[in-house]
């Protein structure tokens, strides 16, 4: 089944972000070389795709796991967990209807 993780910045923690961004990119590449990965992105904090400075508010995640404890275990290990940018993450099954 897929699921969304939903993850929010803590404030000021780009730098964060930038410093643990290898090794976050290198888990959603496994991901993808699986054939699991649905997407994957973070939200930019101004409208545009290179917010520069302004950073980011946080990230989404959709991808296909065996159940809903893996997904969150996934998540809880993810770099970005480890390094402090997330201050909130939320997962929960998706359904995916469109595009088909």
């Amino acid at each position: 089944m897929l699921y969304a993780i939903i993850s929010e910045d803590a404030e000021a923690s780009l730098e964060k972000r930038m410093s643990a961004r290898p090794a976050h990119i290198k888990r959603l590449q496994a991901l993808q070389d699986e054939g699991r990965l649905v997407l994957a992105g973070p939200h930019p904090a101004i409208d545009c795709d290179n917010p520069g400075a302004a950073g980011f508010t946080g990230s989404l995640v959709v991808a296909e796991f065996d159940s809903l404890q893996a997904a969150e275990q996934w998540a809880k290990v993810d770099p970005y967990q480890d390094a402090g940018v997330y201050s909130k993450v939320t997962v929960k099954p998706f359904k995916k209807v469109f595009p088909q």
